[in-house]
Order: C-alpha cells, then sequence, then structure tokens
C-alpha cells in the first residue's frame, strides 16, 4: 500500500508511519519536519501545510490529523482517490455529562469553517475538527472518521498521563482526585496507531470513537503501579476541595492531570467502547503503557511532563487532613 501521512514526526502520526512502515508498506510522510526526523523506512516530502501545496503524488490511502478546515480541504482537494482515515477527536461532541456516549447519538458541535488560533479560542478546537470531518466525507472518493479519546504512552508531547507514572513510581502518599469510582478512559498510541493503518488496508469506513474501556480511576492507578512496580498509597481528595484550594484539572502545572469535574464531565471518559472493539481495536493494559511511558522518559531528558509539583501536592494534602 502506497500510504500518505500528513505529518508523521510527531506522537500519534509518527506512530502510524512508524507501524505502517513496520508492515512494509510505501509510506511517505509530508510535513515540515521541524517537530523532529520522519521514521526510518519512511520517505520524507517537504511540506507546509500553510503555503499552497505541492504534488502530493498518487496513493492509495492518505491518514491526516489535521485541526485547519482549510488545510485539510486544500489537502482533500489534492488527493481525493485515495482512501482517508481522519483522526478527528472526541471534542467534537458537544455534550460531556452522559456516559456512553457514542456517534450518531451524543450531540456535536456546529462546524467552525475557518482556521482559528487556539491560543486565542480553545473553544474552537472541535467545531473546526467538524468542519474537518465533513470536508474528508464529502470530498474523498472513501474515508473512516476516528475520534479518539485520551492519547497515552511514549511520546506523549501533553504529559497528561505522563504524571501518574512518573508520579507514583516516587511512592509514599498520592493524591487521588475526586473519587475511585470516577471514570477514566485512554488509549495508547501505539494500538490507535496500529488500528488507523489496518483501517487503511481494509479502507474501512464510517466514523467511530477511537478509545479504550472505562475504567474506575482507583484502577487504573492500580495498573499504573503494577506497571511502574510500585506500591504508594493513595489520599482520595473531593472535587469542591480541589477547587477551592486552587487545583486545576485535566493538565497544566497546577493541575492533577486526567481529573475532571463532576457530573459535568462524566461522560467524556466513558463513552461506549464496544463499536470499537467490534471494529478490530485492540487495547493493551495500561500496565503496559505505564511501564513504557516511564521508560521513555527516562531516556528522554526533555520529554514533556505536567501537574502539580510534590511541594504543593503535599500542601494540599495536608490541608485535606486538617478538614
Amino acid at each position: 500500500m502506497r500510504l500518505l501521512v500528513l505529518g508523521g514526526t510527531l506522537f500519534l502520526s509518527r506512530a502510524v508511519a512508524t507501524e505502517a512502515v513496520r508492515r512494509g508498506h510505501d509510506v511517505t510522510c509530508a510535513c515540515r519536519g521541524e517537530s523532529g526526523t520522519v521514521p526510518e523506512g519512511a520517505t520524507h516530502l517537504p511540506v507546509d501545510r500553510s503555503q499552497p501545496l505541492p504534488d502530493l503524488g498518487s496513493h492509495d490511502a492518505v491518514v491526516d490529523v489535521g485541526r485547519h478546515p482549510s488545510r485539510v480541504r486544500a489537502a482533500v482537494a489534492a488527493v481525493p482517490d485515495a482512501h482517508w482515515v481522519f483522526v478527528s477527536t472526541i471534542s467534537v461532541y458537544s455534550d460531556n455529562g452522559v456516559p456512553g456516549g457514542r456517534p450518531g447519538v451524543t450531540p456535536e458541535h456546529d462546524p467552525i469553517h475557518e482556521d482559528v488560533d487556539l491560543a486565542v479560542d480553545m473553544e474552537a478546537y472541535g467545531p473546526m475538527k467538524v468542519s474537518c470531518e465533513q470536508a474528508v466525507r464529502d470530498g474523498t472518493a472513501s474515508s473512516m472518521v476516528i475520534r479518539p479519546g485520551l492519547i497515552i504512552g511514549p511520546g506523549d508531547p501533553s504529559g497528561r498521563f505522563t504524571y501518574w507514572p512518573l508520579r507514583v513510581r516516587h511512592g509514599g502518599e498520592v493524591l487521588a482526585p475526586g473519587a475511585p469510582d470516577d471514570t477514566v478512559q485512554v488509549i495508547d498510541v501505539r494500538d490507535l496507531a496500529a488500528w488507523i493503518v489496518d483501517s487503511a488496508e481494509q479502507r474501512r469506513t464510517g466514523v467511530l470513537d477511537g478509545i479504550g474501556p472505562v475504567m474506575r480511576f482507583a484502577d487504573l492507578l492500580d495498573e499504573v503501579a503494577t506497571g511502574v512496580g510500585a506500591a504508594p498509597t493513595y489520599t482520595w481528595v473531593p472535587d469542591e476541595f480541589l477547587e477551592q484550594h486552587g487545583v486545576a484539572p485535566w493538565a497544566g502545572p497546577e493541575s492533577v492531570p486526567l481529573w475532571l469535574p463532576r457530573p459535568e464531565y462524566d461522560g467524556m471518559l466513558a463513552h461506549d467502547a464496544d463499536l470499537p472493539r467490534a471494529a478490530g481495536l485492540v487495547t493493551r493494559p495500561v500496565s503496559d503503557s505505564a511501564r513504557d511511558t516511564a521508560t521513555w522518559v527516562d531516556e528522554t531528558p526533555d520529554a514533556v511532563q505536567t501537574g502539580i509539583s510534590r511541594e504543593r501536592e503535599a500542601e494540599v494534602l495536608a490541608a485535606w487532613r486538617a478538614t
């Protein structure tokens, strides 16, 4: 298969290109190349998608992770006859409160067809992806749209999941956010990449979420501990207390990563995983992802890390005990 990957140097797009090369496909990575090198065995086609596209060549399939509607429309117009696998996001859904969400059931945002600077308006991310999905479905010979949730594993540029293997490995008393039964849902980048390549090979069509099984947060932390060989103790601190003490959700230097306020986000990491599993998606244990993520950090001095410091965590835990 002649596969065009729009990207190929960072996290998911690089994992897709790596997996496709491993399977023996003829892989071209169209990108600037500023985020790193393309995988060994792939061809680098220098492309700046903010500029008019050069001839992208003839390909059997295309994988795109783009978020700018104008750039996705331009790429679709350049390679309309290939089978497309477009990587979207669960952020296209406008309802994050109801568990069991899935395509065709959970409401979606209205599309934004213009390119919006996310540094100015992060809320435009989901609506722009809706527009990108429409461009792919309307303009290509055949297509599949995959909407991933939280992607984890080696190479993660966000540092969200990375926080947990490192913190749990350090041991001691660990601040666990919310309640043990709160849901969380993750997928290893390598499993998602393999499914994307499968979908390109099989010319799979339709719209599916790219998600792993729903887990209790307590079970995810236990899996992480197994993966890194640690046995910490957990102190569960309620949402309201974390909010009162200025702890941020989800990601960032003042956050406890992966924590989401409840009940308004009860459904964001609790989508229906049965449909993608029936379509061939296979996921590894979180313990494996945790082990490999910790190893990657050890081998990568500039690996992105995020989340509150140990000192700040100790302050919040002391305040909670004082109550």
